[in-house]
């Protein structure tokens, strides 16, 4: 398949026109014409590379990928030797970010909720945080077990110990979108990182934090969609994952 045609296809699933993203979405690196065999992990590390290559990879999908606003542009040090790699072994680069954050159905907040056991939707006004009203409370003791069985680490707990009736959650560095949870009348939020004032936001808005792990929470896309590429155009795909404690 052509890489132009798969990364047009992808940009028309995950709406990528309607992002006002912190990077280009879609075809970052484009180091070939034809796509046989895919790679999907969370960023576009070195170490995803070499893996990428030692599969024999033609395209690499990630959640994470370069080009980020506010930093350098020029190909040298660490994204320089990225890139190069990327290019000397014929692997283009497919980098989606808040599109795949917020897809209703292959997004990570879509797949973190199905991973609890938790229907959810946006928040109104086109939030990028999720929402749901449990059928049956739940003790913040018994949300942390959860987290751990479906993201095998165990998360950060801070705030208030009373039952959840309300649980909003949004994957990777959502931590300063806690107060946006709280004015929506939820009991807890569940983000991927932690900041020291995030404590302090936690006991003054009365609302539970579980900080998950940016890696853990932002697992569920790139393999919803890489498993979607796959299907769709009977193409070779493996999702590998990296360990990162963050």
């Amino acid at each position: 398949m052509k890489i132009r045609e798969l990364a047009n296809w992808c940009d028309r699933l995950l709406d990528v026109a309607a992002f006002d993203d912190y990077c280009p979405n879609g075809l970052q690196v484009e180091a070939g014409e034809e796509v046989h065999s895919v790679v999907s992990g969370v960023t576009a590390s070195l170490e995803l590379i070499e893996a990428a290559i030692e599969l024999q990879a033609d395209l690499l999908l990630v959640h994470h990928g370069y080009f980020w606003k506010g930093e350098p542009a020029p190909l040298t040090g660490v994204k320089g030797r990225r890139v190069r790699e990327l290019m000397r072994h014929g692997i283009s680069l497919l980098a989606y970010h808040l599109p795949l954050d917020a897809h209703p159905e292959l997004g990570n907040n879509a797949g973190l909720g199905r991973a609890l056991g938790i229907e959810g939707q946006p928040l109104p006004g086109g939030s990028l945080v999720w929402s749901a009203r449990l059928e049956e409370p739940l003790l913040p003791a018994s949300l942390v077990l959860r987290l751990k069985d479906a993201l095998g680490r165990e998360p950060l707990l801070l705030g208030p110990d009373r039952p959840i009736h309300r649980l909003a959650w949004c994957t990777g560095a959502a931590q300063g979108h806690i107060v946006e949870a709280a004015a929506a009348g939820c009991d807890a939020f569940i983000s991927g990182e932690v900041s020291e004032q995030t404590y302090h936001l936690a006991r003054e808005l009365d609302i539970a934090y579980f900080a998950a792990g940016h890696h853990a929470t932002e697992r569920f896309g790139v393999q919803a969609l890489g498993r979607r590429i796959a299907e769709e155009f009977d193409l070779d795909w493996l999702y590998v994952d990296l360990r990162n404690p963050v």
